[in-house]
């Protein structure tokens, strides 16, 4: 009789299909043991992605789930999470300490690349991962000013290592920091590539589940630098619905797949914006531009973010969404959109 209820608690919770994870908790290998514990059933689950207050919903409804059973009506579960590490592509070695390093990239400007690559490591922090995001804009820095961190300067304790700025629980480095604000830049290529490979590997970045990295825009000298020279574990592409961002998006694509970096998913940024009075949806740069994207070259579309006044006026004043207000519409979005990512990444080889 008690083999059966283990088999059985096993056999429900391994098909039970995670929305995060798209797939049955067994075939994600993320059941870590089925025991015994005062006579009765305890099912310990393991996910892949940082999970904060989601653990215990999750735990709570799968334990809600077996007790439906009358046999496992005393069950309980548990859940936890790991970080894993993924690999880079092609035969770049893994920077020390950081298990997963997350492009964040776009066809062109203009299309909220930044505030997408600041929300989303926001919400990984929030979850409970160690995480650094790394301004690799060098002609455009603009994560000193999204992050609260203006004026502020990085020290070194040691004349070699680069002590990254800390805001909102992340670990920051912009070129933003070691010049002035309106200071153009007026580098060319190789004086850019130096200087990225010097923000990257001369920080001091300490132990990280994720690096996120606002890349340039487009598929310049820079973008192209860090595709090839940074271990990156997987890409996400930023577009808007509207057809000219789109051309740009699938030039993008094109160079990740040929520099074997794995294809994260797609977010469609301004995809909407809704009245506040009437409360009237308008896709104001069209429709469907992502989901045509997603389905064109087999790559996710993981979210479609509104145009909403609250995230251009968090970015401006320091104060991001997903920090100042949580439990925001678009906060819960990007949520989603880190636990998604995440299990992207997972997927990808």
């Amino acid at each position: 009789m008690t083999d059966d209820r283990l088999a059985q608690a096993h056999l429900l919770v391994a098909n039970y299909v995670e929305p995060y994870l798209g797939m049955p908790l067994g075939a994600a290998k993320a059941v870590k043991s089925v025991r015994l514990e005062g006579g009765r059933p305890v099912v310990e689950v393991e996910l892949g992605f940082p999970a904060g207050d989601y653990a215990r919903t999750l735990a709570a409804e799968l334990q809600a789930y077996l007790r439906e059973e009358p046999v496992l009506a005393d069950a309980t579960v548990t859940v936890g999470w790991q970080v894993a590490t993924h690999v880079a592509q092609g035969q770049l070695q893994p920077l020390p300490g950081i298990r997963n390093v997350i492009a964040v990239a776009s066809g062109k400007g203009g299309v909220g690349k930044s505030t997408t690559a600041v929300n989303l490591a926001l919400a990984l922090a929030l979850d409970g991962a160690r995480v650094g995001l790394l301004d690799a804009d060098i002609y455009g820095p603009s994560q000193p000013r999204m992050m609260g961190l203006q004026g502020a300067r990085p020290v070194s304790h040691d004349g070699k290592r680069i002590q990254p700025l800390e805001a909102h629980g992340i670990k920051v480095m912009s070129i933003g920091f070691l010049i002035e604000e309106e200071q153009p830049m007026v580098w060319r290529g190789p004086m850019v590539t130096q200087a990225l490979q010097q923000l990257l590997n001369d920080t001091d970045w300490g132990e990280l589940d994720y690096l996120i990295v606002d890349m340039p825009p487009g598929t310049g000298d820079a973008a192209l630098t860090l595709a090839q020279q940074v271990p990156l574990s997987g890409a996400v592409i930023v577009t808007t619905p509207q057809g000219v961002a789109l051309a740009d998006v699938e030039r993008g694509i094109g160079m990740f797949r040929q520099l074997q970096v794995p294809l994260l998913g797609i977010v469609e940024n301004m995809s909407y914006y809704v009245c506040p009075d009437c409360g009237e949806r308008d896709e104001i740069f069209g429709s469907g531009g992502g989901d045509a994207l997603s389905r064109r070259f087999g790559v996710a579309l993981l979210a479609e973010l509104p145009l909403l006044p609250d995230v251009r006026e968090g970015g401006d004043a320091g104060r991001p969404i997903t920090v100042t207000h949580p439990d925001h519409l678009v906060s819960r979005q990007f949520a989603m959109l880190a636990r998604s990512v995440d299990q992207a990444l997972g997927m990808a080889r």
